[in-house]
């Protein structure tokens, strides 16, 4: 049997990217997000408009998708209720976000010069692809804009590409997802969400109980 529901999120289950692009500047801004898909080799990113990021892509017209392993939840976590605009929006305050200008060290993540665009890419993230922002038009309400990505060099793990080819093993890849807004990895919760808490969820998963540390002895 199935109810109707006024469902608040809708993220069913969808791969995190962190998006590197380059400030005003010359410095790199990461902007964790999960609302993208691909059709062949071109991606579609939504984003909030008052969003760094969102900035950054008009104005570049390029970026990195950088696409982290479920190992890497917690500097994504780190990260997800920050923002490089100084000026925070009310809707973003009243979710706990706060400013920070210096991603990288936030998250504890390293710079990784890009080959081809001015944003440095993640050095941790086994995959990171370097795009040009071929188009960029409104979404279907105010304050949202749809980016079309494209492939312009891809980076993997030599450790996860199939010998001789040029595929990924999928049964090396396992990708970061962000699902109703908590981590997971082979279909199993990896690290605490501050994004859901910032969501306010109401399931309170807390700390994967295989993460947590063991109490003291006596």
């Amino acid at each position: 049997m199935h109810t109707a529901i006024d469902l608040k999120v809708f993220y069913f289950g969808t791969p995190v990217v962190l998006i590197t692009t380059r400030n005003p500047d010359g410095s790199t801004n990461i902007g964790p997000m999960s609302s993208a898909w691909w059709l062949g080799t071109t991606c579609m990113l939504g984003m909030n408009d008052s969003s760094r990021t969102a900035r950054n892509m008009l104005r570049e017209r390029e970026c990195v998708l950088n696409l982290p392993s479920a190992e890497q939840a917690a500097p994504v976590n780190r990260i997800a209720l920050v923002t490089g605009e100084p000026e925070v929006p009310e809707h973003k305050i009243a979710r706990g976000y706060t400013h920070e200008p210096d991603k990288f060290g936030a998250a504890g993540l390293t710079e990784q010069e890009s080959e081809i665009v001015g944003a440095a890419r993640i050095l941790e993230c086994p995959v990171q692809i370097e795009c040009a922002v071929v188009d960029a038009g409104p979404f279907f309400r105010p304050g949202i804009t749809a980016f079309q990505a494209d492939t312009r060099r891809v980076h993997v793990d030599e450790d996860l590409v199939i010998p001789g080819t040029d595929y990924v093993d999928p049964l090396k890849w396992d990708p970061l997802i962000m699902k109703f807004c908590e981590y997971f990895g082979e279909g199993q919760p990896v690290h605490s969400s501050e994004l859901a808490r910032g969501w306010r969820m109401p399931h309170h998963m807390g700390e994967p109980e295989h993460l947590r540390a063991p109490a003291p002895a006596g």
